[in-house]
């Protein structure tokens, strides 16, 4: 949303059968997967209520989900329908699934960068450790296009030494991959989902809205 907002054509791609990008931005599911269609990816990209921003929706259909999977595998598939339509746009953002299977690895591959997001919480640390691990066996069996676009920490409350100690360890870690912005618990931000609404729109004054609009500028600033 803020790239939008911030002039810049975006489309976002909902790989995640749970679609909350899509409910996110008020849309409904499609059917049937637009990837699994015959026509040309552009056919299925839907306006959204913010100028600049369309969707390419996500299906919740468990046959969808499955076909994806195998058909998506060797992400030929999904690289050649973004290749169709990536001059279009300025950003293309891919919403892939909480999980490291097939449909992730294939959104890597057909990537340029990964942004990841991470919970100041323990277990969040060790799905990060193995993230990585499948990111560099993508970026070694590719074409070498997929980089590090950063690590974003989220759901950050200071006040607990948690926090702090999750912050300290990635920053000591992954260094300047890390990106300086955090995105801070703040009711609004899981609010306003349940309005088809981003955070920026619902509570624009918001400790939230602040938060993702800082890290769009950093965003632009790194490219």
């Amino acid at each position: 949303m803020g790239l939008a907002k911030a002039n810049q054509r975006t489309l976002l791609i909902d790989l995640d059968p749970q679609c909350n990008a899509t409910s996110g931005v008020g849309l409904k599911p499609a059917e049937k997967h637009p990837l699994l269609l015959d026509a040309a990816l552009q056919e299925s990209l839907v306006e959204t209520a913010w100028e600049g921003l369309h969707l390419l929706p996500g299906s919740r259909s468990f046959v969808d989900v499955d076909r994806l999977e195998s058909e998506t595998g060797d992400a030929a598939r999904l690289r050649q329908h973004l290749d169709a339509c990536i001059s279009s746009f300025d950003y293309v953002l891919i919403d892939c699934p909480p999980s490291l299977g097939q449909l992730t690895q294939a959104a890597l591959s057909a990537s340029t960068e990964v942004l990841m997001p991470i919970q100041c919480e323990f277990y969040a640390m060790e799905g990060l450790t193995q993230m990585i691990q499948v990111i560099r066996e993508v970026m070694h069996r590719g074409d070498g296009r997929l980089t590090f676009g950063g690590i974003l920490l989220t759901m950050y409350d200071p006040s607990l030494e948690l926090t702090h100690e999750v912050d300290a360890e990635v920053r000591e870690f992954f260094g300047d991959i890390v990106f300086d912005t955090v995105i801070p618990r703040d009711v609004c931000v899981a609010e306003a989902p349940s309005h088809g609404l981003s955070v920026m729109d619902y509570a624009p004054r918001s400790r939230g809205t602040r938060a993702y609009l800082e890290l769009c500028m950093e965003v632009l600033e790194r490219d």
